[in-house]
């Protein structure tokens, strides 16, 4: 009898698809069940600014206003708008968030590289210092931060002791180099640099490439996620920045979105038709940088090892 083409010698039999799945367990509901209400918790905030703004203000003050809008006023975005500079605002933001973005991240990967990669004396002690700057608050460096722009030397007719100007006041340096790189930034580019193989570099060598372009191109490509992390991090940790930028700046043409809505906060109570539309809008470009970034985002922090 002819062999089948099933049992012929050298012929693997394909997996059979598997026509009903393994029951979820009750420990797996449960979590899913508890990630779903903190998810809607999360949420929930969000919703209700968003349906806030489509709202008039008589049906915000009314005690029997319900959840969703009884009419739904779209308008309310365009007067936000009208109400102040804001695209003037929305530009400064993005200025000094995209700014200290880049400085972060180029700044922050080569100070991780060279702590992870590169001995030398006192790498130890720096990066401690590192770790020791993580607990500080950030509360606690605004003062010194603020003294250190008022009284900088040569700089708004300042002289070469700090006297007699402003400083960098009211400036783009102020708003833009205090806090552009941060000791968290180099600490996760350290631990992704630390996790990559020597051999990457050991081969590098041998083709006699130096060591920036080891770390520009060998080792800084493996790291996307924490590209991306730091990046994320430090792009929303600047637009949503508010008492740095209320310090240092005086006039409407530096200030930020943050800084902006305060204008709707009258004598006479909150403009909240007015500030939920534009906290909506202050809050858009954030959550379409996360839906596109959220892969990296999620993977840096969890492949972040410690060692």
């Amino acid at each position: 009898m002819a062999t089948t083409e099933l049992h012929r010698p050298g012929v693997v039999e394909k997996a059979r698809p598997r026509t009903k799945g393994k029951p979820l367990s009750v420990g797996r509901i449960a979590l899913y069940l508890t990630l779903t209400v903190v998810s809607l918790l999360m949420v929930a905030p969000f919703v209700w600014m968003v349906l806030t703004s489509l709202k008039t203000p008589v049906e915000i003050a009314s005690q029997d206003a319900g959840l969703l809008p009884e009419h739904w006023d779209f308008g309310n975005y365009v007067d936000a708008l009208k109400a102040a500079p804001f695209a003037t605002y929305a530009r400064n933001s993005f200025i000094i968030a995209f700014s200290h973005t880049v400085i972060n991240v180029l700044v922050a990967s080569m100070a991780g590289y060279a702590l992870a990669r590169i001995r030398f004396r006192g790498s130890e002690v720096i990066f401690y210092a590192f770790i020791a700057a993580l607990m500080i608050p950030t509360y606690t460096k605004v003062l010194p931060e603020f003294l250190i722009v008022r009284f900088m030397p040569l700089a708004g007719g300042n002289d070469i002791f700090g006297q007699g100007g402003s400083g960098w006041l009211d400036s783009w340096w102020a708003l833009i180099i205090p806090g552009a790189v941060t000791p968290f930034a180099v600490f996760l580019f350290r631990q992704f640099y630390l996790d990559l193989p020597v051999e990457l570099e050991e081969a590098a060598r041998l083709d006699g490439l130096g060591e920036f372009r080891i770390y520009a191109r060998i080792m800084t490509p493996q790291v996307k996620p924490a590209l991306t992390t730091v990046a994320l991090l430090t792009f929303e940790s600047s637009w949503n920045n508010f008492l740095w930028p209320l310090l240092v700046t005086r006039t409407d043409s530096l200030r930020v979105i943050q800084v902006g809505l305060s204008v709707f906060k009258t004598e006479n109570g909150p403009q909240w038709h007015f500030l939920m539309a534009g906290t909506t809008l202050a809050t858009l470009p954030m959550v379409v940088l996360f839906l596109i970034g959220q892969r990296y985002f999620v993977q840096g922090f969890a492949t972040a090892g410690l060692k």
